[in-house]
């Protein structure tokens, strides 16, 4: 495993419930900001237990079909933490975006 996924897992494993992070915010965390694909083939291959379910587009969108089971199984997941999404099914990054380790903020 190399030293950035293991940054991206370590980074990962401390969004909190209630909150999400985008593949680019992870990225820039790990040292390597234009990395957000690297991300997410990371994310493919998280080891289990990881809650890769809180890592999103930058736009709000959830991920791809292949994951969780589809996007329906995302959000749902994601509700049940209480992220609240807008109305054209993205999640309010306003209310729920996790701007890092450094901030105690967990949710809006």
């Amino acid at each position: 495993m190399s030293d950035f996924n293991k940054r991206v897992y370590e980074l990962v494993r401390q969004i909190p419930p209630g909150a999400v992070c985008t593949y680019g915010h992870i990225a820039m965390m790990a040292g390597s900001p234009r990395a957000s694909r690297i991300v997410g083939a990371a994310m493919f291959r998280a080891p289990a237990g990881l809650p890769c379910h809180r890592v999103i587009y930058r736009d709000g969108t959830l991920c791809c079909d292949q994951a969780f089971g589809g996007k329906e199984i995302q959000r749902q997941m994601l509700e049940q933490e209480g992220i609240t999404f807008l109305p054209d099914g993205r999640v309010d990054l306003k209310r729920h975006l996790w701007p890092g380790p450094e901030s105690p903020r967990t949710s809006g």
